[in-house]
């Protein structure tokens, strides 16, 4: 988009950490807010404002005091953000109002301080940035484009890249997303591998916009955020993101580590491939479900395979009318049309949706039923699961255990000898990996990377059991004395010191406490004839794999 207006807005921005070209990566606050009026009509140049910004913690980094030349004193009785914010609008306002002008471009010297310090401090505290910051020139690419043989531009002021492209007609205006637009993503679509990122450790809650908040300031392609599932249908915490181009992408590495809430967030390069592995689709029916613009989706699990659309409306109720009534539902079946339990639920407005939410965990027949936001590519994901689920065909019954079933997870440890692994016995049903790590608290960091386990029984539920990697014996054994019989949501939990052998043998049937471990009471595969890997026979085991603290 070519502008170029008579009147230009210089703007620069410094934060309390790292400055320069990483801006923004280190996820410090803002301290200081410098910027003038450039009168290209009349060639004039307005006052220089110079603004300090009291961050929520005042410590400042020996770089940031070298670049910035300020000291704490010079900030403790300066403004917050926001306040600092509104001098500026008001400021701005005014000086281009006494020019008799009506519109002004924003210029920066990088993109740095609007898309990674700017942005993503206000999204943080809930700060509505003025219009202007949704439109900027990133200066130094214009002088590129106007200077390409400079090769000095790095050394160069913005001043003097400023005069050297005074005539020059500004080709390209760049723009941050107001907000994050859903949608869906074709199997056929092609997506550019250098514009995709995949994120992990999220909150299981986290929603399409809460991922798209976390990266604000940088431009997500529409439809470009897909939560991936375990095998089990649960969301495992991880995402996929698609940006609208490489620069965007990279920017969004730089996040690596940045907070949301009080959890950190992994960022990790991905591919257009694995993209289109969970977000893609081909179903008409799904395409069908969500022609319809700007509905909010919530997901449904748990309902009773006998559930019809006039029980789930009346389980919603009045005040949280679903789109287009029956139309707005979508019961998600496996191949042979059996129900599966997992529902989706369009609303139009952000209230009904509320409403419905409201609802968690209320019964309906003789279960109770989860609720929780879901996005498109999610929709899609489930279907494309559950469509692709073999039909399993029946066993018949063994006289030890009754559904006998030979399988070996995908995630399962190297069997081994050294008791660096625990055993936690007698969860709650309804605990889940955030109540694990609580119950640990500080011994968490000592956990391996993916090492914790949950075991769910034949039916795909919880056990109250899970197995947990540690990064040593010593520390699993530290874990086994400080933990034990500790309760979690009024429940006692044992926690046992064990080997992943010993935690293949208590998955074949055998059993493991504070007095030893038993065999299963069935004959056990030698090691010739399992080498290295486990075996789980006559039980069906499903190990789910999240990231650690």
């Amino acid at each position: 988009m070519a502008s170029h207006s008579d009147t230009l807005v210089v703007f620069f921005g410094a934060t309390a950490g790292e400055n320069g070209g990483k801006l923004g990566s280190d996820e410090r606050e803002i301290i200081l807010l410098v910027w003038q009026i450039v009168d290209l009509h009349e060639k004039k140049v307005g006052k220089l404002h110079k603004c300090f910004v009291k961050p929520d913690t005042l410590e400042l980094t020996d770089q940031c005091k070298e670049e910035t030349g300020l000291t704490v004193d010079d900030i403790v009785k300066a403004e917050p953000l926001d306040k600092v914010l509104q001098q500026f609008q008001q400021s701005v306002s005014s000086e281009v109002k006494c020019l008799g002008r009506t519109t002004y471009t924003l210029c920066v010297d990088s993109p740095l301080v609007i898309r990674q310090a700017l942005h993503p401090e206000a999204s943080k505290k809930n700060l509505v940035l003025p219009e202007i910051f949704f439109s900027f020139v990133d200066v130094r690419k214009e002088f590129h484009k106007c200077c390409p043989n400079a090769g000095l531009a790095q050394k160069l002021t913005l001043t003097s890249m400023l005069e050297c492209i005074l005539y020059h007609k500004f080709s390209c205006v760049e723009t941050v997303n107001y907000k994050f637009d859903s949608g869906t993503c074709s199997k056929t679509e092609p997506v550019d591998s250098e514009a995709v990122i995949r994120a992990r450790g999220l909150p299981w809650q986290s929603s399409d916009q809460d991922i798209a908040r976390f990266f604000k300031g940088l431009n997500i392609a529409k439809g470009g955020v897909a939560l991936c599932l375990n095998a089990q249908g649960r969301r495992n915490g991880e995402a996929l993101v698609r940006f609208i181009n490489s620069e965007h992408r990279d920017l969004a590495l730089e996040r690596h580590k940045h907070h949301m809430g009080s959890r950190y967030i992994e960022v990790y390069k991905a591919t257009g491939e694995e993209f289109l592995k969970i977000a893609g689709g081909t179903s008409n029916e799904v395409a069908q479900f969500l022609s319809k613009e700007n509905q909010v989706i919530i997901r449904m699990r748990g309902l009773p395979f006998t559930a019809t659309p006039q029980d789930v409306l009346a389980f919603l109720g009045p005040e949280s009318p679903v789109t287009d009534g029956t139309e707005g539902l979508l019961f998600v079946k496996y191949p042979d049309g059996r129900p599966t339990g997992d529902a989706f639920v369009l609303f139009s407005c952000e209230e009904y949706a509320q409403n419905a939410l409201k609802k968690h965990k209320q019964i309906l027949g003789k279960r109770y039923i989860e609720l929780f936001r879901s996005t498109a590519a999610e929709v899609q994901q489930v279907l494309n699961r559950y469509m692709s689920t073999p039909l399993i065909s029946t066993l018949p019954p063994s006289p030890i255990m009754p559904v006998p079933v030979l399988t070996t997870p995908p995630f399962l440890p190297a069997a081994s000898s050294t008791r660096d692994c625990v055993r936690l016995r007698g969860l709650p049903y309804t605990a889940g990996i955030e109540d694990i790590l609580e119950f640990m608290g500080e011994h968490t960091v000592d956990i391996k990377p993916h090492g914790v386990h949950m075991v769910l029984n034949q039916q795909g539920r919880p056990s109250g059991d899970a197995f947990i990697q540690m990064k040593s014996p010593d520390k699993a054994f530290m874990v086994a004395q400080k933990c034990h019989k500790k309760t979690m949501k009024d429940r006692y939990v044992e926690v046992f010191q064990c080997s992943t052998e010993e935690m293949s043998i208590v998955l074949m049937g055998g059993t493991l406490n504070r007095s030893g471990l038993s065999p299963p009471p069935c004959k056990l595969p030698c090691k010739s004839e399992t080498p290295n890997k486990f075996q789980v026979i006559n039980h069906k085991v499903h190990f789910e794999n999240y990231r650690h603290y």
